[in-house]
């Protein structure tokens, strides 16, 4: 189990389903946050490449973690850094073997083209379940 944003707090009811399926599995529950890697070398060298979580951000990154630990489930959390984040999340979930991936940012908060195409890239390229959080139309 795969709950992924990137880098926005989740949609509150992707990060139930995503707890909820993991207790419902009895599997492990990944909560990923995968964050653009802008190209500043300068930072990367003086280390500056990793900011703090906003307060509302970094509670609704760790909300579903204490829930599903709450609940018996094992839990892992990891940021993943890239310049190309739906590849890096289909990486993610590929070495994993996650059997469902639940895309779950912020309708308010991401990129709708950005969600579009992740939802689109990760329907097509993975074979495992795929949950998202809002309609998308085709096209």
């Amino acid at each position: 189990m795969l709950l992924a944003t990137f880098d926005v707090p989740f949609d509150e009811a992707a990060a139930s389903f995503a707890v909820n399926a993991a207790v419902d599995s009895s599997r492990r529950l990944v909560v990923a946050n995968v964050v653009e890697l802008a190209p500043l070398p300068l930072s990367l060298m003086m280390g500056y490449d990793q900011l703090d979580y906003s307060p509302e951000l970094a509670a609704s990154l760790l909300a579903p973690v204490e829930r599903a630990c709450a609940l018996g489930v094992e839990v892992e959390r990891i940021r993943v850094k890239s310049f190309r984040r739906i590849e890096a999340l289909i990486d993610v979930a590929r070495e994993r073997k996650v059997r469902m991936l639940v895309l779950g940012p912020d309708r308010e908060k991401v990129s709708e083209r950005l969600y579009r195409k992740a939802a689109r890239e990760v329907r097509e390229r993975l074979d495992c379940l795929v949950w998202v959080s809002w309609e998308i139309s085709p096209g």
